[in-house]
């Protein structure tokens, strides 16, 4: 009683009781954010590895990493959301070709393979070469990842890239489809206006190349710090003008969406404009769409179109790129959490806070972001993220770590 008369404190105007509560919380949220990244950090790769892009070379193998690392935890806000994680195996073992998540998980198991076998023909002759120095049960290791083959000759070297450019391929469309299903399961909720537009996937997919662009240029300026090296300044103003591309449709997209909505107005425009002027006006309209979507877009387009100094440029790009990542992040929590702050009765929505110690709750969340980057740090201890690491002896350090 006390918990529905306090979900019954933040409403506004008349909510059925059924709407008084957000089943899908922060983990919901996080799960599209973490498969976006995933995504859009792949693109980054492909960029050198499909189209032959030569300035993407210093972050094509760490692009990558970064995908891989994020790919490992992206089912754990599900994982954490479910009361019987153990039960979700379910779907996969005894399959129904209508279920959208069913597939989900097909794509999602096909996908890691892809980008795990992509970087094992990438590190085969690196992990060859740690593989001849190793001993010890990092020989065994390194003798896995090197598939086994001491191969060096430029034959067999050829042969690696064609194979990494037919599996980069197929990973593209993967990519798209991994992320840009996401989206499709909330397009299909056809009782929720907010979220039943076709232009869905569309927004989910154009979201996740631009928060894996701007991850990975953060990324690359907080190591490159760490490391006391120099930033390949045609490499992020190259990254930079193609997250500055990507954002600008993405934008341009989520707004139409909003405009569409408007200039329709159908029965529900009513009940959407109360929520969008309402409890979501903050976060959308002025943090998601003011302040972190029209600055970068100025600020990227300033770096783009105009010759900045390097020192000006290693300043305002990672900064354009925090502020995008929040926005994709603002952009995830609008369309999960805004959608249910609506209740069916189309006469009144929630005000909803998430609490910091709950199992979906801000701490927790926190806690999970940070899992991919100590996962992303443990494969460092591997895998070279750079091609001048590659002569370094990784047994020692690896034994020391």
């Amino acid at each position: 009683m006390h918990e529905a008369a306090e979900a019954i404190g933040n409403t506004i105007g008349y909510v059925f009781p059924n709407d008084l509560h957000v089943h899908w919380s922060l983990m919901i949220v996080l799960y599209p954010y973490i498969t976006g990244l995933v995504a859009g950090a792949f693109i980054v790769s492909s960029l050198y590895h499909v189209f032959k892009l030569e300035a993407f070379k210093p972050l094509a193998r760490f692009s990558l990493l970064f995908a891989f690392a994020f790919m490992l935890c992206a089912t754990l806000p599900l994982m954490v959301h479910l009361g019987h994680p153990e039960r979700a195996v379910s779907m996969l073992l005894t399959p129904n070709p209508t279920s959208a998540m069913a597939g989900f998980g097909y794509i999602y198991g096909a996908y890691a393979f892809v980008l795990f076998m992509e970087i094992l023909f990438i590190y085969r002759p690196t992990m060859s070469r740690f593989y001849q120095s190793a001993t010890g049960p990092m020989k065994h290791v390194f003798f896995f990842l090197s598939t086994g083959s001491d191969n060096l000759s430029e034959k067999a070297r050829n042969l690696d890239k064609r194979i990494i450019g037919i599996l980069a391929g197929i990973g593209i469309p993967m990519a798209c489809v991994l992320h840009g299903y996401v989206g499709f399961i909330f397009g299909g909720i056809k009782a929720n206006p907010l979220w039943a537009t076709p232009l869905m996937p569309v927004i989910f997919l154009l979201s996740a190349a631009v928060s894996g662009i701007a991850g990975i240029i953060v990324a690359y300026y907080i190591l490159m710090r760490i490391k006391g090296r120099e930033v390949d300044q045609v490499c992020v103003r190259s990254a930079t003008k193609f997250l500055w591309g990507f954002f600008i449709v993405d934008f341009t997209f989520e707004m139409l969406e909003i405009f569409s909505h408007g200039y329709m107005a159908t029965h529900h425009w009513h009940s959407l404009h109360n929520l969008l002027w309402g409890p979501l006006y903050q976060s959308y309209w002025v943090y998601q769409v003011g302040v972190f979507s029209v600055i970068p877009v100025l600020i990227l387009g300033y770096l783009s179109l105009v010759n900045v100094k390097d020192k000006i440029f290693n300043i305002l790009a990672p900064l354009a790129s925090v502020m995008i990542l929040i926005q994709v992040l603002l952009m995830r929590w609008n369309v999960v959490i805004g959608g249910q702050m609506m209740s069916k009765s189309e006469r009144g929505t929630l005000i909803f806070q998430p609490g910091w110690l709950e199992k979906e709750g801000i701490l927790p969340a926190i806690i999970l972001m940070c899992l991919p980057v100590l996962v992303l740090f443990a494969l460092g201890k591997i895998f070279p993220f750079w091609l001048e690491d590659d002569g370094k002896d990784r047994t020692a350090e690896t034994a020391e770590s």
